[in-house]
């Protein structure tokens, strides 16, 4: 028996920290996508933490304005990690230090969540539209008449019975016509050792 009554092998699970909370808290549709520039923005800073061109991020970028449409909450999860809102951009002051081990491993076990998630709710929507086929239904229910109608007619009582069907096929043989029978004749070969 293990530490405090659990198995060797039992993981308690760990509360979330606010961070892991800030990227869970993205809408499951864009989720995926959003996440992928984070990571993107997350690892320049990580891989050039000195240049400046890294650590500022215009919010009125196209791409970056479209990402904050649809997911307003990814300010949020950016401000989470030290970045904080100047006007139309964020910007990562020089004090904090993004880390490539909670950061973005933090942003890929995120991704990793939203993908079972995705599949859960693929498995939610088929188990939905399982419930609604009426099309499958009304099959059912003529399957079930039929198999009603069947056992209405009761049990069968004699079997099938083999018809005669004659002398066979009517196969016409080389024979038949005469093809491979001798009619008698001579061979050219014969005739001549008669006549020496």
């Amino acid at each position: 028996m293990g530490y405090a009554g659990y198995s060797p092998g039992h993981k308690v699970a760990d509360s979330l920290t606010p961070f892991q909370q800030a990227l869970r808290s993205l809408p499951l549709e864009v989720a995926q996508d959003i996440l992928e520039l984070i990571e993107k923005l997350t690892r320049n800073v990580v891989r050039n933490p000195g240049d400046e061109k890294f650590r500022r991020v215009k919010t009125s970028n196209a791409k970056i304005a479209a990402a904050v449409e649809q997911a307003p909450t990814m300010i949020d999860v950016m401000q989470e990690m030290g970045w904080v809102q100047d006007g139309d951009s964020l910007v990562l002051p020089p004090s904090v230090r993004l880390a490539h081990e909670v950061h973005v491993v933090g942003i890929i076990d995120a991704k990793d969540h939203y993908k079972k998630e995705a599949e859960n709710e693929r498995r939610r929507q088929l188990r939905a539209n399982k419930s609604v086929d009426a099309e499958k239904e009304e099959l059912a229910r003529k399957m079930e008449l039929d198999r009603k109608e069947k056992e209405s007619e009761g049990r069968v009582t004699r079997g099938s019975v083999a018809k005669p069907l004659g002398d066979g096929p009517n196969v016409m043989r080389a024979g038949d016509i005469g093809i491979g029978k001798s009619s008698g004749g001579m061979m050219l070969g014969e005739r001549g050792a008669e006549s020496v």
